[in-house]
């Protein structure tokens, strides 16, 4: 009987991959062996997981559970010379600690929608996006997707893991999942909520509700709470103190989530994108206490990660001299107390405001800079932080006016040639701009002097001079000079000459430290360096300076400003007593409404402000003379005795005595008629020689050759040149007894 052919059996589900396909053995062998070898591979790698879980939950038993109670180390700011200026509140102490369930839902549902809509179906992982972060990294190349949940978060955030690396990831996994088995939902999410910072110096939910809106976490609105929850992955920068526009498009982020999450219906979302946002006003933001320590606050979300700042610990060695700091708030708030009491004033005394009331007294800001490097030695935002927050040294945009002239006079130095004691004239002018209509300023004491060195027109800060010195130069020349030095925004019309813009005190004070900075303009800081609870270096600040003028221009400046200390409007600092080598501009704006000073010696330079905070007249001539300069002079003072004692600036290098024409600028000849001597730096040496015409500098150009023409001027009348001639003959004599007055002696 024949055998019956064996009958294949049914593949089982490993044999069906094995199954040849085209007829040929070899081919499935090859499967075969590429199959076991994935096995073998599969094996090691979940035993490598095993052991690495279990590494990683040994390590992860060391963090103390009970930590998630407790609030992160002080952070403590230190001076200069290394003592202790204070701590930051806002680092464990700017909290107000409340349970989840005294929290808006409408704040809770953002959260959650924003930063891990599973958190209550997760035991601490949500291993779906944490395979969604791996193929994204994988594509990336990189550790780009984080997938962590809110425990991982807060696991990172107490603990410190701060390395964005694979171990880090994975530690922070096994101490997620600890808390996760410690703690209840509730209690992990009102531990996330009550440490997490939402920016300007607020610590947890509930301060930051209070902070931002004035209202507790419980009465958060649909719309503040989306904006809260949008804050959180960029506190610094999104939170609506620093741009409520910013924080306004992060909340619509939110809102779109939460719709696809079916939080909130779109009806729902598009209400609370209506909503009227009300913020505290500027005025009533008090976080740390001082002026100082705010702006050491404000400042650290520039240089670490908001990690780094919550978790506190920090020692923030600033560049502040506390003496320095100490005589600035004394000088301020003493003086303009002093000013209040004068016959004249007429605004409400500090003495007469009422807490929680914006403030309408007499305000000030003084800082002081270090000439070498641009380092804040002090800095005043105003009276008195408890009653008034807003810091006016870098809040308060303010018309400088005639602080600015230094740099009209300094731009027509570098450009032209225009040397301080060549003739420009103090006599009417009129202009017009593109146009425009024409404009007729006049000197602030109503008369004109006819010709003068030019340095006369920056010493007693007279308007017509400065505004001829700056055609001179030329308008786009002084806008390009201002805008190197980040005044901000400079109109495009010949006021710029008389300093009519805005622009804040630290601003204006580091752009008068380019004169003695020999042209160097240094990038104003004021936190040297931070380190950690470890003492590890976090941030050291490098020094950067860019150059604005020539050494030359800057101390042909400086000289004349030093003469405004002896004899122009700087001289009163010289009658109280201070008598050390310094160099100042005061200014002084229309209808008395900003009163300035911006003085420097060749260590330090200090800015003084003095005004309302909503702009009007403070009083009948209340010249930065006697509303700012007296602040300055108590500084400077104390400067003296506090490591910062003033020397003369010293000539550029190569400096020469020259005798020089009044009338061209040129190199004096025995045909010169106002000949004048002043030591001169080598690049400022001119090349031709002077002809001897006699006529002025500043003659009409159809009658007379001008060395530097002024762009733009109208002539009112015809100029009867023989008069003139005569005029200038008559008064040549008391030109050079004033130049001998004026030089030091160094008149021809």
């Amino acid at each position: 009987m024949p055998r019956k052919k064996k009958q294949p059996s049914q593949p089982g589900p490993f044999e069906a991959i094995y199954a040849k396909t085209d007829g040929k053995k070899g081919r499935s062998g090859c499967f075969r062996v590429l199959f076991r070898l994935f096995l073998v591979l599969a094996a090691f790698g979940i035993a490598a997981g095993i052991i690495g879980a279990i590494y990683y939950n040994v390590v992860a038993l060391r963090f103390d559970m009970d930590d998630l109670k407790e609030a992160p180390q002080r952070t403590l700011v230190y001076d200069k010379q290394g003592n202790v200026l204070g701590h930051l509140s806002g680092h464990g102490e700017n909290r107000l600690v409340v349970p989840a369930s005294e929290v808006s839902e409408n704040f809770i549902n953002a959260l959650l929608a924003r930063e891990d809509s599973r958190f209550y179906e997760h035991s601490g992982v949500d291993y779906v996006g944490v395979l969604r972060a791996i193929v994204l990294n994988l594509k990336a190349g990189g550790f780009e997707q984080g997938a962590s949940t809110l425990t991982m978060q807060l696991a990172r955030n107490a603990y410190g893991n701060r390395d964005k690396t694979i171990s880090r990831k994975l530690l922070e996994v096994a101490i997620a999942k600890r808390i996760e088995r410690n703690y209840s939902k509730e209690e992990i999410l009102g531990f996330y909520m009550n440490r997490i910072y939402f920016g300007s110096g607020l610590y947890g939910i509930e301060r930051a509700s209070q902070g931002f809106f004035m209202k507790p976490a419980s009465e958060l609105t649909a719309g503040e709470g989306a904006m809260l929850a949008g804050v959180i992955r960029g506190p610094s920068l999104l939170n609506p103190f620093r741009s409520i526009e910013d924080a306004k498009g992060t909340r619509d982020e939110v809102l779109a989530r939460m719709v696809a999450e079916e939080t909130v219906t779109q009806a729902e979302a598009d209400a609370a994108r209506d909503e009227t946002i009300t913020l505290r006003p500027p005025d009533k933001r008090l976080a740390t206490g001082s002026y100082t320590l705010q702006a050491v606050f404000d400042l650290l979300s520039t240089f670490l990660d908001p990690i780094d700042i919550e978790t506190g610990g920090l020692k923030i060695h600033t560049t502040l001299d506390a003496n320095l700091q100490a005589s600035a708030e004394k000088a301020l708030d003493g003086h303009l107390t002093a000013i209040e009491s004068r016959p004249g004033f007429q605004h409400p005394p500090r003495s007469a405001h009422k807490k929680g009331e914006a403030t309408r007294y007499l305000q000030g800001a003084v800082v002081t800079l270090d000439n070498s490097s641009g380092a804040i030695l002090a800095m005043v935002g105003g009276r008195d932080f408890g009653e008034s927050a807003f810091n006016r040294v870098y809040q308060a945009r303010r018309q400088v006016g005639s602080t600015f002239k230094p740099f009209v006079y300094a731009n027509a130095f570098e450009t032209t040639g225009l040397l301080p004691g060549a003739y420009v004239s103090d006599d009417p002018i009129r202009l017009q701009h593109n146009g425009g209509p024409v404009w007729s300023p006049q000197n602030s004491d109503g008369t004109f002097s006819g010709l003068q060195p030019s340095a006369v027109g920056l010493i007693r800060s007279r308007n017509t001079m400065s505004i001829r010195v700056g055609q001179i130069g030329g308008l786009e020349n002084v806008r390009g000079l201002a805008n190197a030095l980040k005044f901000g925004s400079i109109p495009d019309s010949p006021v710029v000459y008389l300093g009519a813009f805005e622009s804040t005190p630290v601003i204006m004070t580091s752009a008068m430290s380019i004169l003695p900075g020999k042209g160097m303009n240094y990038k104003v800081h004021m936190i040297d360096r931070i380190e950690n609870s470890e003492g590890e270096l976090l941030y050291k600040h490098q020094i950067e300076a860019v150059p604005v003028l020539s050494e030359s221009t800057a101390w042909m400046t400086s000289d004349i400003l030093g003469q405004v200390m002896t004899n122009g409007t700087g001289v009163s600092a010289r009658n109280t007593g201070y008598t050390a080598p310094s160099y100042g501009k005061t200014g002084t704006t229309n209808d008395y409404r900003d009163a300035w000073f911006v003085g420097f010696t060749d260590k330090i330079t200090t800015g003084v402000w003095v005004g309302l905070d909503q702009p009007k007249t403070i009083m009948n001539k209340g010249y930065g003379s006697t509303l700012a300069l007296p602040v300055w002079t108590e500084v400077m003072k104390t400067a003296e005795s506090s490591g910062y004692a003033a020397e003369p600036l010293p000539l550029p290098a190569g400096s020469q005595n020259t005798v020089l024409c009044r009338e061209c600028g040129l190199l004096a000849s025995d045909r010169t008629l106002y000949p004048y001597q002043m030591p001169l730096p080598p690049d400022k040496r001119p090349q031709g020689t002077c002809r001897g015409h006699g006529f002025g500098l500043f003659a009409r150009k159809d009658r007379q050759p001008q060395a530097f023409p002024i762009p733009g001027e109208l002539v009112a009348q015809p100029v009867d040149l023989r008069a003139q001639q005569r005029e200038e003959s008559n008064f040549g004599g008391a030109m050079r007894e004033f130049g001998r007055f004026l030089f030091g002696g160094r008149e021809r």
